[in-house]
């Protein structure tokens, strides 16, 4: 009598190959998925810390001029290309575009004309890449407020995940 000596195949069935595969492509489109969110959170940390640098040179600025502030676009892009800048050492520049930071308009006097633009938080027409500048004006949240106080700065520039960045001296 003889046995007949099954050789067991070695290998992989068809069913495991897909299914690896399957778990592969899943994994791949949950990667695909996170990774444009990742990116706009890393962009978003580098505004915020731009923002935050922005305001310890403001406070540098204040304490080389006898505690006054630059006044108007130009006293601005002034102070960006002297304290920010670091004479064409350093970069201002926003993350996603690579352009240097611009402010948006004019000094906005949160206790002067065109105050309601310091209120009226419905109407802010923040860009990603923008810095806007209120005149006697605090940070309340994402939200400026008038204040007494020539010196009181606050800066707001939009996030591009989600917010707006809000920061003051």
């Amino acid at each position: 009598m003889t046995k007949n000596n099954l050789k067991s195949k070695e290998g992989f069935t068809i069913i495991e190959v897909v299914l690896v595969l399957a778990i592969a492509g899943l994994i791949f489109l949950m990667v695909f998925i996170a990774f444009p969110g990742l990116q706009r959170g890393q962009r978003d940390t580098q505004r915020r810390n731009d923002m935050s640098r922005f305001l310890s040179q403001l406070s540098q600025y204040q304490t080389n001029n006898r505690g006054q502030v630059p006044e108007g676009i130009s006293g601005y892009e002034s102070f960006i290309t002297n304290y920010l800048t670091l004479n064409g050492t350093d970069t201002f520049e926003d993350p996603s575009t690579g352009a240097t930071y611009a402010i948006a308009t004019d000094v906005i006097d949160c206790k002067g004309a065109g105050s309601n633009q310091c209120t009226d938080d419905a109407t802010f027409p923040g860009a990603v890449g923008q810095i806007y500048i209120y005149k006697n004006a605090m940070c309340d949240g994402e939200k400026v407020t008038p204040v007494d106080g020539t010196r009181k700065i606050a800066i707001r520039t939009k996030l591009e995940g989600a917010g707006i960045y809000c920061g003051n001296n």
